[in-house]
């Protein structure tokens, strides 16, 4: 094969994932797929599509290679191929964050209370919640949090809040965590316990950006 020939064909390479991504329901199925394996009835409920869309949109993304399936029973359960899919999503983010004003003003209006982000490090975060002094609790679905989880985190999934409430400290300052910068569960959970007198504050950041941070997790595909 020619050089030019060989060239062509690593950027056609290359071309197929960006493909693969240009849609905007694609990234929002490789971010909860980075969560944990999911079957297309669970995503399309997440996602509020159809079945059929769903299913569309997951077939371009194992054409590229970027999820896998197996079968559980009557299920079909999709995962991402690798640590590395979730890395690109992050990686295509930061660079819209930096490049397009657009990202900028929705992300600021995304937060729509930066009063109660943490100011914690990763490291602070870590060292303050395995000594007791916070308690950081995980707001997402139960079987994402089995999947893996930060450090010390409790699972409290944002559906039992309410009721498990009487579980956390009042004493101490709770920091709930969720999906990612996009994720509204952790600050739905926030204005809960802020309502019911507890100090509440959330971090952005998810299993997908600590993970590629280099930082450890807990849970059975830490």
């Amino acid at each position: 094969m020619k050089t030019r020939q060989l060239k062509d064909l690593l950027y056609e390479q290359v071309a197929r994932i960006g493909k693969a991504l240009a849609s905007p329901k694609r990234l929002e199925l490789l971010e909860m797929l980075a969560q944990s394996e999911k079957s297309v009835e669970t995503l399309t409920a997440e996602l509020g599509i159809d079945v059929k869309l769903a299913s569309a949109h997951l077939k371009a993304l194992k054409a590229a290679c970027l999820v896998q399936t197996r079968r559980e029973g009557k299920y079909v359960l999709y995962r991402l191929s690798s640590d590395g899919v979730a890395q690109l999503g992050i990686a295509l983010r930061t660079v819209a964050e930096q490049h397009l004003g657009e990202m900028r003003q929705a992300l600021q209006q995304l937060v729509t209370q930066p009063q109660h982000l943490t100011s914690l490090t990763h490291d602070e975060l870590l060292a303050q919640a395995r000594r007791g002094e916070v308690v950081v609790i995980d707001v997402r679905p139960q079987a994402e949090f089995d999947a893996a989880h930060l450090p010390h985190a409790r699972s409290v999934p944002l559906a039992e809040l309410e009721r498990r409430m009487a579980e956390l400290p009042r004493d101490r300052d709770i920091i709930a965590y969720c999906r990612g910068p996009f994720c509204m569960l952790s600050d739905e959970a926030v204005q809960r316990l802020l309502a019911h007198g507890y100090r509440a504050q959330k971090i952005t950041d998810g299993v997908s950006e600590w993970r590629a941070a280099g930082l450890a997790l807990e849970g059975r595909g830490a």
